[in-house]
C-alpha cells in the first residue's frame, strides 16, 4: 500500500475479535469481556480485543516462567541467530505493518514507517547481545583468586505499552529483553492492540521458542496482574505520569524493578538569531507529526518577543499548507485516537481562549480528506499563552502548539526549570556558547540543539527527569541492557593446601 491510496479498508460486517498471544499462538483465556478497536480515519469499529483476567494473566505468566528457563540456557549464538533473523523479516514486512499502524492509531502511512524504523534501530543493537551482555573477568585479584562477573537473565519481565507508539516501545523494550535472555509478556493498549500480535508472530516465524514472547490485552485488571504478580521481575511502562507513577510505586512495593516513563510538556526555546524559517518548519513538523500524539512533540514555543510576530507567522503560513484527513490518503496529519480524546483536545482550546490566549489558527475548522465521522481535529496555533493556563500546564497530547513570550534567554531557561516535567526539550540558535549553556542549565533529559524532537540513537539511552521518569532506568542503549539483567560477581580459588587453617578474621587481599 503507498500513501497515495484513497481506499480505506471495508469494515467487516461482524467485527472479529482480537486474542492473546500465548506460547506462540493465539489464545482465547477465560474472559467474554471484550473492548472496541476503532479505526480513527473512519470513525467506526474495526474489531474488538479480548480483555484479560488476573487468571488469564496468571496462565501466561506460568508460561513465560517455563519458557525462560529454557530460553536463558539457549546459547548467545543460537539468540543472536534468531534477533538477526527477525530484524531481515521486519524489514522486509514494514508496509504490512504500518498499515496496521495506520488504521487503528490513524498516524499517515509515512510516519508509521517512520516509527517502525526507529524501533528497528533498537533491534539492530540487540542484535550485538555477545557484546552486551558479556561479563568481566579479573585474574589473580588476590594471590590465586580470580574474580569475574555474569550478566544473567531476570526471568519474566512485564511491559505495558502506550497507544501512541504500538510498535516502536514494544521494539525498544522486548527486543533487549529477549536479547538478554528474559521471557516477555507485553500488555499492549487496547486501543491499538493488533500490532503486538504481528510482532509477536513474526518473531515466531523468526524462530523464538513458544512462550518466550507472549500478548495479553486487556485494562486495568490485566495491568494490576502483571504489577503483583510474584513471577514478573520487572516492569517496563510507557504512558501517563499519573499511571506512571501508579505503576512505579505499585510495582517497586512488590519487589520489583521499574522504568516507567511518563508525561511531558517539552519547550523549544527560540532566540532571535536562529534561522527562522528552519524554526518555522521544525515547530509545524514537532508540534503536529502524529497529530502531536507522542510524548517528544512540542507543545510550547518559547519565543523571545523580538522575533515572536515574524515567528508565529510563518508558522501559520505553514500551518495553511498542510492536509489533515485519512492517513492512507497522502494526508500531512491524520486523526486523534479516540472521539473523547479529540474532544478533550478540543475543550483545551476553549480553556486557552477563556484564559486569555488568541487562537492564530483554530483546528476546529478543519475539512478533512476523509470520512466525516473520523476523529479529526486540524492543526491549532495559540498565542499569548498565559503560564496560569491549564492549556499551558497540562500536557494536552493532540495537534495544538502554544507559543509563550519570553523576554530572553534567561526567562527562557527559568520557564523550562519551573515545569514539572523533564522529558525533551530544545534551543534553536546560531550562538554556540548559548546552546552550550542551554545543554547544562536546563533539567531535561533529552536536549536537541537546532533538533526539535531529540529522541537519542539507539545505541545511547531514552529517557527524561522529573515527572517525566520514575524509576533509575532508561530504556535502550546499554542502560537498557542493564535493567533487564543482573549482575552475579564470582570469587574463585581452586584449592591449594598453602592456604589450609583457621582464619576468623575478614578476608584480605594479599
Amino acid at each position: 500500500m503507498t500513501d497515495t491510496m484513497n481506499t480505506p479498508p471495508e469494515t467487516p460486517a461482524t467485527p472479529e475479535v482480537l486474542d492473546h498471544w500465548r506460547a506462540g499462538a493465539p489464545w482465547t483465556g477465560t474472559s467474554t469481556r471484550t473492548a472496541p478497536v476503532y479505526d480513527p480515519a473512519l470513525g467506526r469499529i474495526r474489531r474488538y480485543v479480548r480483555m484479560a483476567t488476573a487468571d488469564d494473566v496468571d496462565a501466561v505468566v506460568a508460561d513465560a516462567a517455563d519458557a525462560a528457563l529454557r530460553w536463558r540456557d539457549t546459547s548467545v549464538a543460537r539468540r543472536q541467530a534468531v534477533m538477526f533473523r527477525f530484524r531481515e523479516l521486519l524489514n522486509a514486512r514494514t508496509d504490512e505493518l504500518a498499515e496496521i499502524l495506520t488504521a487503528e492509531h490513524g498516524k499517515v502511512l509515512g510516519d508509521a514507517r517512520g516509527e517502525i524504523a526507529r524501533g528497528i534501530e533498537v533491534v539492530e543493537f540487540a542484535c550485538g547481545l555477545g557484546h552486551l551482555t558479556k561479563g568481566a573477568y579479573t585474574e589473580n585479584a588476590s594471590t590465586g583468586i580470580d574474580v569475574y562477573t555474569l550478566r544473567q537473565p531476570l526471568g519474566v519481565v512485564g511491559i505495558i505499552s502506550p497507544f501512541n507508539f504500538p510498535a516502536m516501545v514494544p521494539l525498544w523494550f522486548f527486543s533487549l529483553a529477549i536479547a538478554a535472555g528474559n521471557a516477555v509478556v507485553l500488555k499492549p493498549s487496547e486501543k491499538d492492540p493488533s500490532a503486538a500480535n504481528w510482532l509477536a508472530a513474526l518473531f515466531r516465524e523468526a524462530g523464538l521458542p513458544e512462550g518466550v514472547l507472549n500478548v495479553v490485552h486487556g485494562d486495568k485488571e490485566a495491568v494490576d496482574a502483571l504489577l503483583t504478580h510474584d513471577d514478573v521481575a520487572a516492569i517496563s511502562f510507557v504512558g501517563s505520569t499519573p499511571i506512571a507513577r501508579y505503576v512505579y510505586e505499585t510495582a517497586t512495593a512488590h519487589g520489583k524493578r521499574v522504568q516507567a516513563f511518563g508525561g511531558a510538556k517539552n519547550h523549544m526555546l527560540v532566540l532571535p538569531d536562529a534561522d527562522l524559517d528552519l524554526v518555522a518548519d521544525a515547530a509545524v513538523n514537532a508540534g503536529f507529526g502524529s497529530a502531536g500524539e507522542r510524548c517528544m512533540a512540542v507543545s510550547v514555543v518559547l519565543a523571545v518577543e523580538s522575533v515572536a510576530d515574524d515567528l508565529v507567522a510563518r508558522i501559520a503560513a505553514r500551518m495553511a499548507t498542510l492536509r489533515t484527513g485519512d492517513g492512507r490518503r497522502g494526508c500531512d496529519m491524520g486523526p486523534l485516537i479516540t472521539a473523547a480524546h479529540r474532544d478533550r483536545v478540543c475543550a483545551s482550546i476553549d480553556t486557552a481562549h477563556d484564559d486569555g490566549a488568541d487562537i492564530v489558527v483554530d483546528g476546529r475548522d478543519v475539512a478533512p480528506d476523509g470520512d466525516p465521522n473520523g476523529f479529526f481535529l486540524g492543526p491549532t496555533l495559540l498565542d499569548r499563552v498565559p503560564l496560569t493556563s491549564s492549556a499551558y500546564r497540562d500536557e494536552i497530547f493532540g495537534p495544538v502548539l502554544s507559543v509563550v513570550r519570553v523576554a530572553g534567554y534567561t526567562h527562557g531557561v527559568d520557564i523550562i526549570n519551573a515545569s514539572p516535567y523533564g522529558n525533551g526539550t530544545a534551543i534553536f540558535t546560531n550562538d554556540g556558547g548559548a546552546a552550550r549553556r542551554f545543554q547544562h542549565e536546563v533539567g531535561v533529559g533529552m536536549i536537541g540543539v537546532n533538533v526539535p524532537i531529540p529522541v537519542p540513537v539507539a545505541y545511547h539511552s531514552f529517557g527524561g527527569w522529573k515527572a517525566s521518569h520514575f524509576g533509575d532506568a532508561k530504556a535502550y542503549g546499554t542502560h537498557g541492557i542493564d535493567f533487564f539483567t543482573a549482575e552475579k560477581a564470582v570469587t574463585s580459588r581452586w584449592l591449594d593446601p598453602s592456604h589450609g587453617g583457621l582464619d576468623l578474621g575478614f578476608p584480605q587481599h594479599s
